[in-house]
C-alpha cells in the first residue's frame, strides 16, 4: 500500500535500518506491508520535513499515484509512484527504494520543482504515458514519461488557471486513442475538456452551452467519474450527468 501522509511528527534520530527510531513517520510518502499485519516496509519524507510540518506545509495535502511499470535507459524496470503537496515539488519514488530520510538532500528517485504553479490539494492522473498535474492557481499540465523519467518541463498545458483547490483530472479513451482530459474548476461550476496529447485544445466546457443548459452547482475537490459514455460531476445536492445529445 503506499499513500503520503500530511503534517505531523517525524523522528529524524534514524535506527541502524534508516528507519524513525520511535516509530514517528509523519510528511512521509509510506509503503505499507500487509504481509502478517500492516508494516512500515519504506517510506521517503524531504530533508526539511520537520520544517514543512511545523509552517503546515503538508507533504500529503496532494495525493500520490502508482505509475505502469516502465524501463529506463539500462532496460531496467522501474517500478514508481508520483505525487505533490503544499511545497509544489513533483516527487517520484522508486517504489522498490524509496529514498527515507536525510537531513542534507532529498534521496529520491526524481524530484521537479518550479514547475507546478501553486501547492497541491488534488490527485494526479496518468494516461498512456503522461501524468497530469492541476495545482492550485495553476494550468493543467501535462507531463510526459520518457525512459522512466517524468519531463522536467510539461511538453503542454491548458489556456485556463484552475482556482482553489486545484483540479483532479479523469480520462476518458478508447484505448490509448482519442483520449480526453476532464477537468472541473470549483470556483464557478465548470467543467472542462481537453485533448489528451495536447491540453491547449479544449474540446469543451459546459460554460458553452446558450441559457445555462449545461451549469451545475459548485462544490470543493470535485473529481469527475467517466462511464459508458457520460460524465459524472458531484454536486452539494445531486449529480451532474453529461452525454452526448439525442
Amino acid at each position: 500500500m503506499f499513500f503520503i501522509i500530511g503534517n505531523g511528527t517525524f523522528d529524524t534520530t534514524l535506527n541502524a535500518t534508516g528507519f524513525p527510531v520511535n516509530g514517528d513517520c509523519g510528511n512521509c510518502f509510506v509503503k505499507l506491508s500487509t504481509a502478517g499485519g500492516l508494516r512500515l516496509a519504506d517510506y521517503f519524507t524531504p530533508h526539511n520535513t520537520v520544517a514543512e510540518s511545523d509552517a503546515d506545509q503538508d507533504f500529503g495535502s496532494g495525493g500520490g499515484i502508482v505509475l505502469m511499470d516502465v524501463q529506463d535507459v539500462g532496460g531496467a524496470t522501474r517500478h514508481l509512484s508520483v505525487g505533490a503537496g503544499k511545497d509544489a515539488i513533483i516527487y517520484v519514488a522508486d517504489r522498490d527504494n524509496m529514498g527515507k530520510f536525510n537531513p542534507n538532500t532529498d534521496q529520491i528517485y526524481q524530484e521537479i520543482s518550479g514547475q507546478l504553479g501553486g501547492q497541491v490539494f488534488s490527485m494526479p492522473t496518468y494516461f498512456n504515458g503522461t501524468v497530469y498535474f492541476g495545482a492550485v492557481g495553476d494550468a493543467l499540465k501535462a507531463f510526459p514519461i520518457v525512459s522512466a523519467k517524468l519531463a522536467v518541463v510539461p511538453t503542454s498545458q491548458s489556456t485556463h488557471n484552475f482556482g482553489y483547490p486545484g483540479t483532479t483530472p479523469s480520462v476518458s479513451a478508447n484505448g490509448t486513442a482519442n483520449g480526453i482530459v476532464w477537468a472541473v474548476e470549483s470556483n464557478g461550476a465548470i467543467l472542462f475538456a481537453y485533448d489528451a496529447t495536447n491540453l491547449t485544445t479544449e474540446l469543451y466546457d459546459s460554460n458553452q452551452a446558450a441559457n445555462g443548459r449545461d451549469h451545475f452547482s459548485g462544490n470543493k475537490f470535485i473529481t469527475p467519474m467517466v462511464v459508458n459514455g457520460r460524465v459524472y460531476v458531484g454536486t452539494p445536492t445531486s449529480v451532474a450527468v453529461f452525454g452526448l445529445l439525442p
